[in-house]
Formats: C-alpha cells, sequence, structure tokens
C-alpha cells in the first residue's frame, strides 16, 4: 500500500484552490489508505518568508488551518494528522539532507527565485525550504506526494536527494511521485489573472470558512466574459470566470441553467452569480458549521494533534536513526 505525505502552510485561512486543489485530494485518500495518509500543518516552513510570517499569529494560524482541514473532513482517528514543529526529526533529518544538497540546485527553484527577488535581503531559510520539505517527506518514506503544479519541481529535488543520499550512505529512501488532481490544478482568482494566491491579497480569493455574505460581495464585483457588454448580448460560459467556479461547485441541472442562459442571454451575468452563490452556500456552509464546532472544542482540536505528532514519531524516530546511523554518528 503506498504511503501518503502532504504539508499545508498556516497562512490563514484556506481559500477554494487549496479546497479543491488539494484538501478535498487528502480526505479521498485518507478514506482509502487509513494511516498511510500522513498529513501536517507545515509552521516550520512559515518564518521562511518573513513577508508573510507574523510570529504573533503564527499559533493562533496553525490551529486555525487545523480546524479548516478538519472541518473538510479530514478524520485524525483515520489518518495521522500533526503539527510539524511537534516533531523535532523534521529538521533534525533536514540538516544530514544539506550536507548532500548543492546550493545549485537550490538557487535554481523557481519559487525561490520569484521570492528572493521581492526581498531587499533573502534569508537562507528561504534557500534551504525545498530541503526541509525533502526531509518532511522522506521522514516517513513516503511514495505518494498529493501537490499542486507549483511544487512539482520540489517534489523532484526530493527525489534527487533520495538518490545522492541512497547513493553516499546506502538504499534508505524511496523516490517519491507528485500526484496532481488533474481536476483542479489551476483555480483563477477572483482578478481573473493566474492562479488563486494569498500572495496576491484576500480581494483575490475565497475563503472556504469566510462568511457568505463576504464570499457575495466578491462575487457580486468579478469579472464575467467581456463578451457581454449589455444584458441582452450572448456569452460563453467557458470564457468567464464564474463558469470556471460553477464547475467546481454547481451540479448538473444548475450548470445546463448558467450555459444555456448565458449562451443565449436568457440569464444575465448576476442572476448567474447568484445561481454560483447558491451552490456555493450548499457546499461550503456544512464546513463552516463544523469549524465552528471545532473551534468551540478547542481541546478536542488540540488532544487530535497531539495524537497525530505521537503517531507520526513513532514512524520518524527509527526512520532518523536509520539515517543517522548511516551517516556515521555515534549510537548510545
Amino acid at each position: 500500500m503506498p504511503r501518503v505525505f502532504s504539508g499545508i502552510q498556516p497562512t490563514g485561512d484556506p481559500h477554494i484552490g487549496n479546497y479543491f486543489g488539494a484538501m478535498k485530494n487528502y480526505v479521498k485518500l485518507g478514506d482509502q489508505l487509513g494511516k498511510n495518509s500522513i498529513y501536517c500543518v507545515v509552521d516550520l516552513h512559515a518564518p521562511t518568508n518573513p513577508s508573510a510570517y507574523d510570529p504573533k499569529f503564527l499559533a493562533q494560524r496553525t490551529f486555525d488551518m487545523a480546524v479548516a482541514n478538519m472541518a473538510v473532513g479530514l478524520d485524525p482517528e483515520k489518518v495521522i494528522f500533526f503539527v510539524q514543529s511537534h516533531v523535532p526529526e523534521h529538521t533534525q533529518l533536514a540538516w544530514l539532507f544539506t550536507v548532500i544538497t548543492p546550493v545549485g540546485e537550490l538557487e535554481r527553484m523557481t519559487q525561490y527565485k520569484d521570492k528572493a527577488g521581492k526581498l531587499e535581503s533573502t534569508p537562507a531559510g528561504l534557500l534551504m525550504y525545498p530541503v526541509l520539505q525533502a526531509a518532511d517527506i522522506l521522514l516517513y518514506k513516503a511514495d505518494t506526494v498529493p501537490v499542486g503544479e507549483d511544487q512539482v519541481q520540489h517534489i523532484e529535488l526530493t527525489r534527487e536527494i533520495a538518490r545522492k543520499f541512497n547513493h553516499a550512505f546506502g538504499d534508505t529512501f524511496p523516490e517519491p511521485r507528485a500526484v496532481l488532481e488533474k481536476d483542479a490544478l489551476r483555480i483563477p482568482g477572483l482578478d481573473g489573472s493566474g492562479k488563486m494566491s494569498k500572495s496576491k491579497g484576500e480581494a483575490t480569493t475565497i475563503g472556504i470558512l469566510e462568511p457568505l455574505d463576504s464570499i457575495w460581495q466578491k462575487l457580486r464585483v468579478a469579472p464575467t466574459d467581456p463578451a457581454r457588454v449589455r444584458r441582452t448580448d450572448p456569452g460563453d460560459p467557458d470564457k468567464c470566470l464564474i463558469g470556471d467556479y460553477h464547475k467546481l461547485f454547481s451540479d448538473l441541472p444548475t450548470l445546463e441553467t448558467v450555459y444555456s442562459g448565458c449562451r443565449t442571454a436568457g440569464i444575465g451575468c448576476v442572476d448567474c452569480k447568484k445561481l454560483l452563490l447558491g451552490s456555493m452556500t450548499q457546499e461550503l456552509t456544512p464546513i463552516q458549521d463544523r469549524a465552528a464546532a471545532l473551534r468551540a472544542d478547542p481541546d478536542f482540536v488540540r488532544d487530535a494533534l497531539s495524537q497525530g505528532a505521537k503517531e507520526a514519531r513513532a514512524i520518524a524516530q527509527p526512520v532518523f536513526e536509520e539515517a543517522r546511523e548511516k551517516v556515521g554518528f555515534l549510537k548510545l
């Protein structure tokens, strides 16, 4: 049976891009693989980007991200779910990997170049981010990693690190493969340009825990098919941001209404947006209700994360001990 590992950063409430691109897949794989599905909130990665990190909010955002994943359906009794910094072997293994990872390989990472180019002074942690990510994955000898398109290059580096370690110290780690959620690779932001991302600001994202009235205010002013200048102009929902969102949220009868109405000018863009809000309400309201119940019982969430860390360490400790012995450290 394959072993899955994936992590999500605690950078605020997840948006619908996270939900369709990763979180729903976590739940599906967890139902299939049980405790061979390992997920964590990767809080150790957060400080690597000073422009997106604030120590005053890290603990709360970590808790909130755990709540969001559990509200979506990630069951800590079925999978292993924990907070990265609660398992110290992540950073310990990452240090062993630094000695075999060329700086040139790290400097070629697209995400590093994009983020470093926006900073006046680049922290070493931003450069080393993919090494810690490799340790996150290989610490559990995971062979399957659900990721977005932007992380595929990092998984290739993880495979290279595994090969280098195995060649230098003996066969230890598998070479994991990236698994993409093909139906939702790039969910566009509300501005209609590129992938939905928190780095572009909240105005371009729709949070899965965002109040529905706030979502409506964003949808109300979102761009639509530019061919529909007037209410009577026909359009093409396949060229429309709102049409893209309908494909994610709406059932077949609603999609048929939207496609027919848009192409014949039988409905206007505001009508189309109202139908979308109805579909989103059906999908998101149960998630938001579960999140509210979890926030009302914080001890349940913390206990689940504590148990998850124990289960993770039960796997991580012997793997790290195997690696450190092969590297040559003194065994007590």
